[in-house]
């Protein structure tokens, strides 16, 4: 319920103030500034967006956990989403998603509030080189080889073993 009020004060403050403008700088004017920043978003969205899904596909590759990227692709929808409504606080906080050193203080924060680490511990329990606490993970088991799993295999068509 809280988020409902949050999203709908904001929406109602988005409208006042891009009402505001508008009837200080004009119609034109105020249309012209909010396709702007639509069309600047999307060029960040493009630029910012590509870098983050190389970045992803090196850290897998490499064995890791893209944590940060996956982050990044988040902070750029949400972000572009901002944009795409019309309305100046929404497009600030669009804008402030889609830079990285804004990104950065928004993945402190979160840090701060103990989500990240939430997030990368849940995530890393479906992938097994992230958690060195993993029994398949000891210290003479080298992250290159495959693990061999010892067992048993019994045939249904074995009749020793019929019900």
């Amino acid at each position: 319920m809280p988020i409902l009020l949050f999203i709908s004060v904001f929406t109602l403050l988005d409208f006042v103030v891009l009402f505001s403008v508008g009837s200080h700088i004009g119609l034109l004017t105020t249309l012209l500034l909010v396709l702007l920043t639509g069309f600047v978003g999307l060029h960040l969205i493009r630029r910012e967006g590509v870098s983050a899904l190389a970045r992803a596909r090196a850290r897998l590759q490499a064995g890791e956990l893209p944590s940060s990227e996956l982050f990044t692709g988040a902070a750029l929808i949400f972000g572009g989403a901002l944009l795409m409504a019309p309305g100046f606080l929404s497009d600030a906080l669009g804008l402030a998603c889609l830079l990285p050193s804004a990104r950065r203080l928004l993945l402190g924060g979160l840090s701060w509030l103990g989500l990240k680490a939430t997030v990368a511990s849940q995530a890393s329990a479906y992938h097994p080189h992230s958690r060195p606490d993993r029994p398949e993970q000891s210290a003479s088991h080298d992250a290159g080889e495959p693990t061999t799993i010892e067992g048993e295999f019994i045939s249904r068509d074995d009749p020793r073993h019929r019900r």
